[in-house]
């Protein structure tokens, strides 16, 4: 699904390399956490693989496409098959719940479609957006303003619109940095399980090795730009690697 190798990438042509010789493979399907610290490269990586960076060197392939050089329409069929999730969530607060539901429609909509869905939603789009909140509880809040939303209530919400896009890939970037512990693991729980049940394949750069040992299928470190490990979930939560975390 995801073929990445020797990756170079930059910010600008001033700037010093943000991610150095990246090489990687994912499987359809596959649920992997992306580990390292602040300004590591992680959201650059997501951001080079949705397209939206430049690519200095190597190359990236989604579902065997190459994402180097595609522009227009090419490039908007790309994007409307990676479903992107943040942890500011960048849901419209002034927009009802439905409205930000079917954003994830936008890709597959012309612009008066979504212009008319805006003042005049109809019963069958209403349904759609009704079906994605179900999936994650919150179809009582089909009709709510967003602004009245939690935090963790604002998350779900950005996951219901994901689906609705219907994702080949899934890039959640540090979807639980403002939520507390145990809201973390339901997003974390309820964002592998949706992965399981609709079969995207799905990234998930986080900060807490716990939760990434606990969820995913396989653990990626990030340093410096560069892969400094890759390991299976069972191999990264040996206890030899516990305890050099824990310290």
């Amino acid at each position: 699904m995801l073929e990445i190798r020797n990756l170079v990438v930059r910010r600008d042509h001033k700037s010093p390399r943000v991610l150095n010789q990246i090489s990687l493979s994912v499987n359809r399907g596959e649920k992997i956490a992306i580990l390292g610290p602040s300004g590591a490269g992680k959201t650059t990586l997501f951001r080079t693989i949705s397209g939206f960076l430049p690519i200095l060197a190597g190359s990236i392939c989604v579902d065997g496409v190459e994402v180097s050089g595609l522009r227009g329409r090419r490039l908007r069929n790309l994007r409307s098959q990676i479903g992107m999730i943040s942890q500011r969530h960048d849901l419209v607060d002034r927009l009802g719940v439905h409205q930000n539901v079917m954003a994830g429609a936008l890709g597959r909509w012309t612009t008066l479609h979504a212009l008319r869905f805006l003042l005049r939603p109809k019963a069958a789009e209403l349904e759609e957006a009704k079906r994605a909140l179900s999936r994650v509880a919150l179809e009582r809040k089909l009709r709510s303003r967003t602004s009245d939303l939690s935090g963790g209530e604002h998350q779900r919400v950005a996951i219901a619109r994901a689906l609705v896009q219907q994702p080949l890939v899934l890039l959640a970037d540090e979807p639980v940095a403002s939520l507390d512990p145990i809201l973390s693991g339901q997003i974390l729980s309820l964002l592998c399980s949706l992965a399981n049940e609709n079969g995207f394949t799905l990234l998930c750069s986080l900060h807490q090795p716990d939760l990434a040992y606990e969820y995913f299928d396989r653990v990626i470190r990030i340093e410096a730009g560069k892969i400094a490990s890759d390991e299976p979930r069972q191999a990264a939560a040996s206890p030899a690697v516990e305890v050099a975390v824990g310290a």
